[in-house]
């Protein structure tokens, strides 16, 4: 008849792996401050618990002295079966781990929104499709001048020349233009020109924290490219809200709120879903300004970066493309040569 395996019996009254370490460390260095040391404990630690395991066996285990302690006859037949009960827990725990596919670790950074209206959509894809890869991204404006210590992987932002120890490439040219909900122009009226929009309730992205991210457009810039008088002339009712949240302004947009300017990149799932529309067709193209991947010198031949990377540009080549109408293009200029 098999014998009946009892919890209350067997486990709860077991020894303290704890103190059997410090026991075979001690007996390792022949001190229990070379113990102490060995386990980054007190040596006060290390006696209390020797002593607690020889309470237990009801023993002495080792013969104490000033400069050093010595393995009684007991301690030397303890110290051998705690050894060897310790390498087959450590062989069984390693057979164990080597059964697990090591999990690689990736950081990316890019902007919040980025992040949310763009990276976090697509993501679940990703994931499951890379299991073994454990994510982490960061979403600041601060590229630039991050936390000491954080050096991502991969970054995704408005910079061509990110830091040293990066490569970067160009992935597209950002296209702005403007974009609220078919609710708000029905209530509204239509926008035959740029102009009319200043009669509109106009949601504004701040300039507040953004000054890593590269140029700046807001409505004034937005709609001087497209020679309207920016004065924002009193006669003309106007409405504009401002924020440095540019996912929630999109929310606001959503909500019916105004009339906002779209990133295509973060807002042309949305116009191809109908949820917003472009209520006229003039668009912004911001030539060679637009967003960059910047992988870690070191880390750029690491399958981890290589998958997401790919996966990125499949990604992008994906989305449909902006209508090309009426849309002024807003060239980098040329840096002086030295």
């Amino acid at each position: 008849m098999a014998t009946q395996f009892e919890m209350s019996e067997t486990l709860i009254g077991a020894l303290s792996l704890r103190a059997i370490k410090s026991f075979l460390a001690a007996a390792k260095f022949k001190s229990f401050t070379g113990a102490a040391n060995a386990l980054s404990i007190t040596p006060a630690a290390v006696s209390k618990q020797v002593r607690e395991l020889e309470d237990y066996l009801g023993t002495e285990l080792f013969v104490r002295s000033a400069r050093a302690v010595i393995l009684t006859a007991d301690g030397e037949m303890f110290k051998d079966a705690a050894q060897l009960s310790l390498i087959n827990i450590h062989q069984a725990a390693e057979r164990l781990r080597k059964r697990i596919p090591a999990r690689k670790t990736l950081i990316v950074c890019c902007s919040p929104a980025f992040s949310a209206l763009w990276l976090h959509k697509r993501l679940p894809e990703f994931i499951q499709a890379n299991p073994d890869i454990e994510l982490t991204v960061l979403a600041t404006h601060n590229f630039i001048s991050m936390e000491a210590g954080v050096q991502p992987d991969v970054f995704i932002a408005k910079l061509a020349s990110m830091r040293d120890g990066y490569d970067s490439e160009h992935l597209f040219d950002d296209e702005v233009y403007p974009v609220c909900t078919p609710e708000y122009l029905q209530t509204h009226g239509p926008i035959e020109t740029p102009e009319r929009l200043l009669g509109m309730s106009l949601l504004d992205i701040s300039a507040y924290g953004r000054s890593q991210i590269s140029e700046h457009i807001d409505w004034k810039v937005w709609l001087a490219l497209h020679d309207v008088d920016t004065g924002w002339r009193a006669d003309i009712p106007r409405q504009l809200f401002t924020s440095n949240d540019y996912p929630g302004i999109v929310q606001l947009a959503l909500a019916h709120q105004g009339v906002v300017l779209g990133w295509h990149h973060l807002v042309g799932n949305l116009v191809e879903s109908g949820d917003l529309i472009r209520p006229l067709p003039h668009k912004t193209v911001m030539k060679n300004r637009g967003h960059y991947l910047s992988v870690r010198k070191d880390k750029a031949d690491a399958d981890v970066c290589k998958a997401f990377c790919h996966w990125i540009k499949q990604q992008l080549a994906m989305q449909p493309a902006a209508d090309d109408a009426a849309s002024p293009v807003l060239k980098k200029p040329k840096q002086p040569k030295r």
